[in-house]
């Protein structure tokens, strides 16, 4: 059976893989008031949990990415997803501040591969022009996973307890299993793609003089100024995504007196934003390339739009009024979120096919590197001073960010590659 434009379809199986990734790993930040009370947590121990994930998840970004660029995209993907869906289920024998440490080791190192992967299947499937839709449509998996994970696991903790909750939210893993193993192979390999499409697919390839599928040593890609502006934008700017998604409902709690049920109804509305950010940034690209503009040019409007709106978390953490303090941080998540998605989208624009996980695990690692830096001081910052100069520096680091990008990534523009050995198996 033939499916026509199946590549949007593989990029729809991205999106729901990315969405568990996100019920997943917020299910512990929703529960973390109920069980810091519990186990008695200070907001030092809690950022220390957060930050077992954060390294385990730095380090396997680069080595995730690199196994998936040798092993092929669809075991990657597979052996991904069901070694957080077991690190996730684990979290419900937790008994104490190392065991909780220990399976936020053990879920960070498995969900890291995530981003890596899914951007492989978009430079995979997609051509140049659809790509930051592509990235886009599986990245608001992030911002899904945020709306549908507080009403969710907050109905569960209500009925279940915490401990049930996380059995039932990490078993969700295996069920999109079964449809990844039924449907995911290489283009070229498919046996449900359409002759069209992959002339298409080809076609694009040629266009963009990508050369033969090789495989560049690790050490070689940090010789390319491009990778690091890739590493250090997201250094800088994913620390504050890192920050909301596992801190937020603790400062609705902590700062504006939210309640379990309130963080239920209201903690969705900022991952809205993401969502719209996301499709918004991914669209605005495409339509701007249609429209004349360089991929450069485009590419580098959507990342300025976007470090502009993240400056909103600047004023968000100094006022005391709760609704404006929700539609300032769901502006700076939608500014995050285009960002984000150009940031993930460039390994596919400057890079070839095959090594695209690796430099995209390399920039996450970078982004994981941040993440543990920020969680690290904030949770001291927060314990001794307040969440006021947190929020200061996520306004801050943005624009910092954007402009060591554009002097890195001085053209959006495949790479010429200097070094490489023949790849191994898709």
């Amino acid at each position: 059976m033939k499916i026509h434009n199946l590549r949007w379809w593989m990029a729809a199986t991205c999106f729901l893989a990315t969405t568990i990734n996100y019920i997943d790993r917020l299910s512990l930040s929703i529960a973390a008031p109920a069980i810091c009370r519990e186990f008695g947590f200070s907001n030092t121990d809690y950022s220390s949990i957060l930050m077992a994930f954060m390294i385990a998840y730095a380090i396997m970004q680069g080595v995730s990415g690199r196994i998936i660029d040798r092993i092929g995209t669809r075991i990657g993907m597979a052996a991904s997803i069901v070694w957080w869906s077991l690190a996730g289920m684990a979290h419900a024998l937790a008994g104490g501040l190392w065991s909780f440490r220990l399976v936020r080791f053990l879920l960070g190192a498995g969900e890291a591969g995530n981003w890596p992967g899914a951007t492989k299947v978009v430079s995979e499937w997609f051509p140049a022009r659809q790509r930051g839709l592509a990235v886009a449509i599986f990245d608001s998996g992030s911002s899904i996973g945020g709306i549908i994970a507080p009403p969710l696991v907050t109905w569960f903790i209500l009925h279940t307890g915490w401990r049930t909750t996380f059995l039932v939210t990490g078993s969700l893993g295996f069920l999109w299993l079964a449809l990844w193993l039924l449907i995911y192979s290489s283009p070229e390999d498919s046996r449900f793609i359409t002759k069209d499409e992959l002339e298409l697919i080809l076609d694009d390839r040629q266009k963009e003089h990508r050369g033969p599928d090789a495989l560049v040593p690790w050490r070689s890609l940090l010789h390319y100024r491009q990778v690091w502006g890739l590493i250090l934008g997201r250094l800088l700017t994913d620390c504050v995504w890192w920050f909301y998604v596992f801190w937020l409902p603790k400062y609705l709690t902590d700062r504006h007196g939210f309640n379990l049920a309130q963080i239920g109804m209201l903690g969705w509305i900022p991952f809205v934003a993401v969502d719209a950010g996301n499709l918004g940034g991914g669209w605005l690209s495409g339509v701007l390339v249609r429209r004349g503009w360089s991929l450069n040019g485009a590419r580098k409007f959507v990342l300025i739009l976007g470090a502009g709106a993240m400056v909103a978390g600047l004023p968000a953490g100094l006022t005391g009024n709760s609704g404006l303090c929700l539609a300032l941080i769901a502006a700076a998540n939608l500014g995050y979120a285009a960002w984000g998605t150009m940031l993930l989208t460039l390994p596919s624009d400057l890079f070839p096919s095959s090594t695209v996980a690796s430099v995209s695990g390399l920039s996450g690692m970078g982004a994981g590197l941040g993440g543990i830096l920020f969680t690290a001081a904030a949770g001291r910052v927060i314990d001794r001073v307040s969440y006021a100069p947190v929020f200061v520096a996520m306004g801050v680091m943005p624009v910092l960010a954007l402009l060591l990008v554009l002097a890195l990534i001085p053209k959006v523009g495949l790479v010429a590659m200097r070094e490489a050995q023949p790849q191994g198996p898709r």
